[in-house]
């Protein structure tokens, strides 16, 4: 529907695949919606070089897949179809020997996605709607959540405006500049902890069959892990016939390997069979030109403000990836407040009813309470369970 004057905006920052899901719920339920993204177009092919360095793929579960059919079921389907299912664990030990471990009897299964793939795909659904606007390139450098607007900064032009928003969702990551604002105005509870592991992309190349076409070289129903005390090594397949491997370790494990040999020396030591999988020249040049990046865990209390604001994903929860539940938790916060606002039957149009003097919405603020109250110690659970599975 297009964008109409007397329905509210709704402003989402950030357009990572948490902030485009939002985007989508909100509109599918009458919002106009103002979607913001700090960097620039991720489908352009300067983002997604600089986005293959450094992404850990998804393990989409029944929590994520659950929450895209909530919003949409067509959508679901079409990543579904581009996802691999992993039925479960392959361990590699030192001798090169290994072992499954099936996540289910029933033969339920968790399913390698490209974050990439995901978060374009979600952006290209939230580009087509046609009461949803998308920048690029747009910064929020300050908010008034009383007043209902955000200062921003086209970083292209260099130029400040202000935005006016009727409901402002924070979907801006683990560094959220809406959650920082917030705090300006809620006695807000918050913790953030950083590990002592850091993580660096590596690349398993496809494999070439008798008549040359490619192949995995691993099984592709398993999630492959190479578990070495106080580090690990895991793989995911893609469609390509390709792996993306993420190397965990303590910052001062890798501090150590600053030169090629000191690194092929390490792998070989610690992942034979990786890196005659991945190749000693390939894996030296992915190693040494991946950016290493860390880790991260924050939680937050409470995630809104009045009927003003509420901050999803890593903006209100980053955790460790070690669960696999990270994004999978993020699109859950979508699915959760969209169910939130259908049980309030919380109206887009402005100058609704229920509005009190103070223009305070009691139904959308009712929303934003009950999701708080609900979900802190969901969130805060799976969060020490990513922990404790360091």
């Amino acid at each position: 529907m297009p964008q109409s004057s007397s329905r509210k905006r709704a402003v989402v920052v950030g357009a990572g695949p948490v902030g485009c899901l939002a985007a989508l719920a909100l509109s599918r339920r009458g919002w106009n919606v103002d979607l913001l993204e700090g960097r620039p177009d991720l489908r352009l092919p300067s983002s997604k070089a600089a986005a293959q360095q450094r992404s850990i793929n998804l393990a989409i579960s029944h929590r994520g897949i659950a929450a895209l059919e909530a919003i949409d079921p067509a959508v679901a389907d079409r990543f579904l179809h581009d996802a691999i299912p992993m039925r479960g664990r392959m361990i590699h030990a030192l001798s090169g020997e290994q072992k499954s471990q099936l996540y289910d009897r029933d033969g339920q299964c968790i399913n390698s996605i490209s974050r990439e793939l995901l978060n374009e795909g979600l952006l290209e659904e939230a580009c087509a709607s046609e009461n949803v606007r998308v920048f690029f390139n747009h910064k929020v450098s300050s908010a008034n959540f009383d007043d209902k607007k955000l200062t921003v900064k086209d970083t292209v032009s260099n130029k400040e405006f202000q935005l006016d928003f009727d409901f402002c969702v924070g979907a801006d990551g683990s560094y959220s500049i809406i959650r920082r604002q917030m705090m300006r105005v809620v006695r807000m509870d918050y913790q953030q902890e950083y590990i002592t592991h850091e993580y660096v992309e590596l690349k398993m190349p496809a494999g070439r069959g008798l008549n040359g076409e490619p192949v995995f070289l691993l099984d592709p129903n398993h999630l492959h892990i190479w578990p070495r005390h106080s580090f690990m090594l895991i793989a995911l397949p893609n469609r390509d016939k390709t792996f993306t491997c993420t190397l965990f370790a303590p910052t001062a494990e890798l501090d150590r390997l600053n030169t090629s040999d000191s690194v092929l020396t390490w792998f070989k030591f610690n992942f034979p069979d990786a890196v005659q999988a991945i190749g000693e020249k390939l894996l030296v040049e992915d190693f040494q030109r991946n950016p290493r990046s860390s880790l991260i865990c924050t939680k937050a209390k409470p995630y809104h403000y009045k009927d003003r604001v509420i901050i999803l994903g890593d903006a209100a929860h980053s955790m460790v990836p070690f669960y696999g539940q990270g994004l999978n938790c993020g699109l859950e916060d979508v699915r959760i407040l969209s169910t939130l606002l259908d049980s309030e039957a919380v109206d887009p149009l402005l100058h609704t009813p229920d509005a009190s003097e103070d223009e305070v919405d009691r139904r959308l603020l009712r929303v934003l309470e009950r999701y708080t109250e609900g979900r802190y110690q969901d969130l805060l659970a799976i969060s020490d369970l990513a922990m404790d599975n360091l």
